[in-house]
């Protein structure tokens, strides 16, 4: 196992911002993490889990040693009468993951094309869109313990998934807590993609493509085809415009709270949820501060999605993540002074 130091991590992060990492350590399989927690040099040193760097902000050289999961591998593990089993190593790109299954005949993540990031990443953030979760399509997961340096496996339930959330993102704070921020390492995943196949095309804008197309019965294929098509209308290539995908989560009201704001805003954007909370577009409560199209140095939201930020500077003269933290926070103190709704940042920022 070879450590590498002073690393450019510019093409490591989707929004193209420049830093470097001390050290870094490219991780092929659980074996080379046995190794690295093995070596007296690295066994107590911090730590950072780097996918596809989809989701970070970067506010400067990260002194934490750079764990760059590159695990691959794609497979179907079992089929069942209700059921087919991929799994997925935690270093393969989400979208060509998805493609993958889609193209080989296992439907059921086609709505989740084009998000950008690894496996890995996935189930960290319980990532989702157009009206499917992770947590939806999700069987099992394969993690390394750092501080017991063995692997394990995790369920669903044992995940603890929430919105944009999971027992990942949460140190554990006292020894009954299972919170594994810090402690674990994503290595493969599986996925339960269920028989018989049903598409997901209530949103509006797949309800479109129905329309414009009349084709009513639509397969996985056009499902994902029509996923990225929307997608591309609508956000960045993350490669041409430095981005971290939708950066805030889409806030949650209480049904009375809602009510109030629609008195005062009937075109906000908002969706009842099986809970009973409101869940408003946070696109839509930026766009609606004004924000649309402006920049704070290099930092800008973009033009066609108010909820995405994005590097203006391209890769020669980037943005830098004190710019984009202070373009979010002038965001969030615009929409808390209008709305009374604290928006949430979705990416890690390091």
């Amino acid at each position: 196992m070879i450590v590498e130091s002073n690393v450019p991590l510019q093409p490591y992060n989707s929004f193209g911002i420049v830093a470097r990492a001390q050290h870094l350590a490219r991780i092929a399989g659980e074996a080379d993490l046995a190794a690295l927690r093995d070596d007296p040099a690295w066994r107590d040193a911090p730590r950072f889990v780097l996918g596809g760097g989809s989701n970070i902000v970067l506010t400067g050289d990260v002194k934490s040693l750079v764990l760059k999961v590159e695990i691959k591998g794609l497979r179907l593990l079992e089929e069942t009468s209700r059921a087919w089993i991929v799994e997925a190593g935690a270093g393969e790109t989400w979208h060509d993951a998805v493609e993958w299954m889609v193209r080989n005949g296992y439907p059921g993540l086609e709505n989740l094309a084009l998000i950008p990031g690894t496996v890995g990443g996935a189930p960290v953030q319980n990532i989702g869109a157009y009206g499917v979760e992770l947590q939806d399509r999700f069987d099992s997961l394969d993690a390394f313990d750092w501080e017991t340096g063995r692997s394990f496996s995790l369920d669903a339930a044992q995940c603890a998934f929430g919105y944009r959330d999971s027992v990942f993102k949460h140190a554990r704070s006292s020894p009954s807590d299972f919170g594994l921020a810090g402690r674990a390492v994503i290595t493969r995943v599986r996925f339960r993609l269920p028989k018989p196949w049903k598409p997901v095309a209530g949103y509006l804008d797949l309800e479109r493509k129905m329309e414009e197309t009349s084709n009513f019965t639509p397969s996985a294929q056009d499902i994902f085809d029509w996923i990225c098509a929307i997608r591309r209308a609508k956000l960045p290539d993350w490669r041409v415009l430095g981005n971290a995908g939708s950066f805030f989560k889409n806030p949650t009201v209480t049904p009375e709270q809602c009510a109030d704001i629609i008195a005062r805003d009937p075109k906000i954007v908002h969706y009842p949820m099986d809970d009973g909370s409101i869940k408003l577009a946070a696109g839509w409560l930026i766009d609606a501060c004004g924000w649309k199209g402006k920049s704070v140095g290099n930092a800008g939201v973009y033009e066609r999605q108010a909820l995405v930020l994005v590097n203006r500077g391209g890769r020669e003269n980037p943005v830098t993540g004190g710019e984009v933290m202070t373009l979010a926070k002038a965001i969030q103190t615009s929409v808390y002074e209008r709305f009374g709704i604290r928006l949430e940042p979705e990416p890690v920022v390091v």
